[in-house]
């Protein structure tokens, strides 16, 4: 039986990674095989891409750039690992899918946004997450979260917060449009109930 495919998006500081650990460890413990993973990368090649995207300045790559490195990347972790282990009947949890490139480079940087969904339709239309969790939060609160991590993964935070705030009007709109498929989460909230909420959106995902 192929396996749930769940993904985890949002802004910058926005708690999904930690988040997806911990459903990880709640899949385990009900004797699920989980595979976790993460975009820009996942693959040796996909890292190589996210080191090149997510670090150096503002001014390194044009969003249509962004754009085609994003799925570039996407589609070698997608063939190597992603269907995969769905195949083999693991979920796969992923930091990231196809709605970031719409809510980053569509409305953070304005590429048409025809562009990337027809492009998303050519290379992943057969591939869509079962469940997305869309992680909400104040991009300020959200970038100063970030930067206290403290890596050179900064290039996203560094810029202008009108970039951020597009972003986050994108992903509610990505939200509200597909309510089958995504489940809003206030990032804002305790660890605890976010993870609650995440758990109750996970059985609705099984008992469907």
């Amino acid at each position: 039986m192929r396996g749930k495919f769940i993904t985890f998006e949002g802004g910058e500081g926005t708690g999904k990674s930690t988040q997806a650990h911990l459903l990880a460890d709640a899949l385990r413990n009900q004797g699920i095989n989980v595979t976790i993973t993460r975009e820009p990368g996942g693959t040796e090649g996909a890292e190589l891409v996210r080191a090149l995207l997510v670090s150096g300045a503002i001014s390194r790559w044009s969003p249509l750039s962004e754009v085609l490195l994003l799925n570039a990347a996407r589609l070698d972790h997608l063939t190597k690992v992603i269907l995969p282990a769905l195949e083999t009947g693991n979920w796969v949890i992923c930091d990231r899918f196809t709605d970031s490139t719409i809510a980053y480079q569509g409305y953070g940087h304005g590429v048409d946004l025809a562009f990337i969904q027809n492009l998303h339709q050519q290379l992943f239309s057969t591939n869509t997450p079962d469940l997305t969790f869309v992680f909400d939060l104040d991009p300020s609160v959200g970038i100063q979260r970030s930067l206290q991590r403290h890596t050179s993964e900064t290039r996203f935070e560094n810029m202008q917060l009108e970039f951020h705030n597009r972003m986050r009007q994108g992903y509610l709109d990505i939200a509200h449009q597909d309510v089958s498929r995504c489940i809003l989460i206030n990032a804002a909230d305790t660890v605890d109930n976010v993870h609650k909420t995440i758990l109750n959106g996970i059985e609705r995902l099984q008992l469907s």
